[in-house]
């Protein structure tokens, strides 16, 4: 059985330093991640693109990979061929009120940002213009994070760790609690009919990670801070290096 699918991070993952599809971890000029995309493309396997950027920032990224479907603001959103569906639950946009907007009035992230002043603020100038997720930079316990909104009245939402940034920072996004990429990814799968043998993930985050329980394969690139997991993978390779050994790797095994 062949791949039809490749669900890919954009930052740390697909990308190399500088959020350049054509460098690697070190800086250095690369041609592999668009020979892994045009893998993909002699395979017949679609790419789509799971990430916490803004929908607009995603969705240009997908257009010039030449893809149709794109997941973003981690999950919480999801396009397919022009279709927007937001996977937020009981939250969904109203003519006055993004899910943004509802969130920023619950009161949470101005809970987290008080909680936790020396060690998270919000993520300029990323954070702006954002239709659900309140994304943060900073170093801290995403568990015990949790904790505190679960104890303080805001259960319908929760914390989630989209990897790290730079110097030891990560970045974190406050979604509604049903948001996931994992989510957004076996919506998309059920959209298509493709088969958990038929996909395959890579990524370089926790949040990421999760995505191994809908799909038949997923690989950590190098980079990765997370521990290894049963039935996952991990590259030797970091960032876009990486993604072209997974992409290859899953390619030439499935046939």
């Amino acid at each position: 059985m062949g791949i039809k699918c490749v669900y890919t991070d954009l930052d740390g993952t697909l990308l190399g330093k500088g959020a350049s599809l054509f460098r690697t971890a070190e800086g250095e000029f690369t041609l592999l991640a668009a020979r892994a995309l045009e893998a993909c493309h002699r395979a017949g396997a679609e790419v789509v693109i799971k990430s916490g950027r803004r929908r607009a920032q995603v969705m240009e990224d997908a257009r010039l990979l030449g893809q149709t479907s794109y997941i973003f603001e981690v999950g919480s959103g999801l396009v397919i061929d022009g279709e927007l569906t937001f996977l937020t639950g009981d939250l969904q946009p109203r003519e006055d009120s993004s899910v943004h907007a509802q969130i920023d009035q619950t009161g949470a992230p101005a809970l987290l940002l008080e909680r936790y002043a020396a060690r998270l603020e919000p993520h300029s100038p990323w954070h702006a213009n954002r239709e659900v997720s309140h994304l943060f930079r900073g170093s801290i316990d995403v568990t015990e994070a949790n904790e505190l909104l679960e104890a303080e009245g805001h259960g319908s939402l929760r914390l989630v760790d989209n990897g790290e940034i730079e110097n030891g920072l990560h970045a974190f996004h406050l979604i509604p609690a049903v948001s996931s990429k994992a989510a957004a990814v076996a919506a998309h799968m059920r959209a298509r009919g493709y088969e958990r043998e038929e996909c395959v993930g890579v990524g370089d985050s926790r949040e990421d990670l999760d995505v191994a329980q809908v799909v038949g394969r997923f690989f950590l690139v190098g980079n990765a801070d997370v521990g290894d997991s049963p039935g996952v993978e991990r590259t030797e390779a970091a960032m876009s290096e990486g993604f072209y050994e997974a992409v290859i790797r899953a390619i030439a095994e499935s046939r």
